[in-house]
């Protein structure tokens, strides 16, 4: 019984470091190469493809330097106003989420940083469980250690979801004001930066107050965001 319970627990053990394994190789390919999709792209994409098997995503990458410098300042000081200082972790973001959460009795806050944003994007489902909350922790790592902060941010930019469907900036700028992703203004970066919490919720609900009210806080935090 001990020498199974023993080999059981090395076989998945084994397993483990395998797949650490394919998520290294994976993380230092795309320090050089861009992903063509993302596990959440591909889940999304799947539940439209229920619905309409002739279904696609709207996607299309596009360099850093492609990408209105509005865009960049209103999702750092929407999504992490310290992304330039951390190691991929907010802690005083995480302890004041949580105190938000236990307040309320639900979760009202998340205090995930752009890096662990792209490691839940890039690898994992939404699903919200200690398993995945681990994984998405050693993910973060291997990006913050490998990949410099401007490729973490150019990734996350062109995989984030901002609507039913729609995948990056380019696609989110088309799709929502018929212009490059370049040629967003302020306003328009503001707006977008605000979908990204709940980006299906607000395709379809585009003048929500809570949107509007959002999109411009953002825009008067834009001048103090610090990007690569």
């Amino acid at each position: 019984m001990l020498k199974w319970v023993g080999r059981s627990l090395l076989a998945l053990l084994v397993v483990v470091l395998l797949y650490q394994l394919w998520l290294f190789t994976h993380v230092w390919w795309w320090v050089g190469h861009n992903p063509s999709a993302s596990a959440f792209m591909e889940q999304q994409l799947a539940k439209l493809q229920q619905e309409d098997p002739e279904a696609a995503l709207s996607h299309k990458w596009v360099a850093y330097d492609r990408i209105s410098p509005n865009l960049k300042s209103a999702l750092i000081a929407s999504e992490d106003a310290k992304f330039l200082d951390h190691d991929g972790f907010d802690w005083e973001g995480i302890q004041t989420a949580w105190e938000k959460n236990l307040k309320k009795g639900r979760i009202v806050a998340g205090g995930s940083t752009i890096s662990q944003q792209l490691a839940k994007n890039l690898f994992l489902s939404s699903k919200k469980t200690p398993w995945r909350k681990a994984e998405e922790a050693v993910i973060t790592v291997m990006l913050e250690q490998m990949m410099s902060k401007e490729r973490i941010f150019e990734i996350y930019l062109n995989v984030i979801e901002w609507g039913n469907g729609v995948f990056g900036a380019e696609a989110a700028a088309r799709h929502y004001y018929k212009t490059g992703a370049a040629s967003l203004s302020a306003g328009q970066a503001a707006k977008l930066a605000a979908m990204v919490p709940n980006p299906r919720y607000f395709d379809d609900h585009r003048n929500d107050r809570k949107l509007v009210r959002k999109a411009a806080i953002i825009q008067r935090r834009m001048w103090a965001a610090d990007y690569p």
